[in-house]
This record gives structure tokens, sequence and C-alpha cells, in this order.
């Protein structure tokens, strides 16, 4: 589906909030939508293996990596995976390697930056936990919105405008 996010804040200004402008696309998706499922992680991607391993259809998995410049939580084998089991996308507050490739995979994600460092697996972080970054808190279950314009999350599905 294609989600233009200026369209959702005009026609849903009381249900979206706005994530602060730090991200960038990296995925082969422009645009991407869905229910939330989220991570708490530190320089450890043992959690978003684990989920990019499970069916993802409708589902965005928004991961806090406590906006960490030093290691990427997400490479190409990994997007590939997401891919592959229906994921929609993922935001990560935190870094992507592989960006070539990951251009390529049709899969939507949003980051701050690249890194080439992979994470230690360490198996440490907490999935489906309220998490709160760039302004904003993401609750599982609710619904994250993301287009080149920006990223915006609401506690409702927003229907698609045209």
């Amino acid at each position: 589906m294609q989600y233009v996010t200026p369209d959702l804040c005009d026609a849903y200004p009381d249900l979206v909030h706005v994530v602060e402008p730090m991200f960038a696309n990296f995925g082969g998706r422009n645009s991407f939508g869905g229910e939330i499922v989220t991570i708490k992680c530190f320089e450890d991607n043992s959690l978003v293996k684990e989920q990019v391993d499970l069916p993802g259809v409708g589902k965005v998995l928004v991961v806090d990596g406590g906006g960490s410049l030093r290691r990427a939580l997400l490479g190409d084998m990994l997007a590939e995976k997401a891919a592959k089991n229906g994921w929609e996308g993922l935001v990560i507050y935190g870094c992507v390697r592989d960006v070539d490739v990951l251009a390529e995979t049709y899969l939507g994600i949003q980051a701050l930056a690249s890194h080439p460092m992979k994470t230690d697996k360490r198996g440490i972080g907490d999935l489906n936990v309220v998490v709160t970054f760039g302004g904003v808190t993401f609750r599982p279950g609710e619904f994250v919105y993301a287009d080149n314009n920006g990223i915006i999350v609401s506690s409702k599905a927003l229907p698609m405008t045209e």
C-alpha cells in the first residue's frame, strides 16, 4: 500500500503524532505502514533476528536502539528475511548496513544512518514494550506510517486518503 504522511496528517490531525525529522529511508519501499511491534535493545540485534523470522504481514518492527551510531541493527540478511516473511517495514532508532542491498529489498526501512559494523549477539533486549524516541511514544498494537516525508504514529489504523 502507498501511504502519504502529509495527507494522513491533514485528514487525521487529532489522531497522529509526528516523529522528529531525523530518519532517512534505506529500503526498497518508499512508503509503508502497519501495526507496531517493538523491540528495545542497545547494540545487540538478537531480538531483531528472532522477530524477522516470524510472519509480519501488516506489521512494522519499531526498534529502539538507543540512537546508537556505533553498530548496525539491520543488514542485508535480516532485511531479506523480513521481506520474505511479509513485514511491511522497520523503523530503527539506530543504524543499518549493506545499504545498497537494502535499497533493492522490497521492505520499508527508516533509520538514523548507516554503519558497517555489526552488533554483538548477547540475547539482550525487550520485546513489545513501550518505547519513546523522536518525541513520540510507540506502543505495541498501535500503528505507524512512514514515507519520504516522515514518520507518524496513530493509536488507530488510518484509512487510506485519496
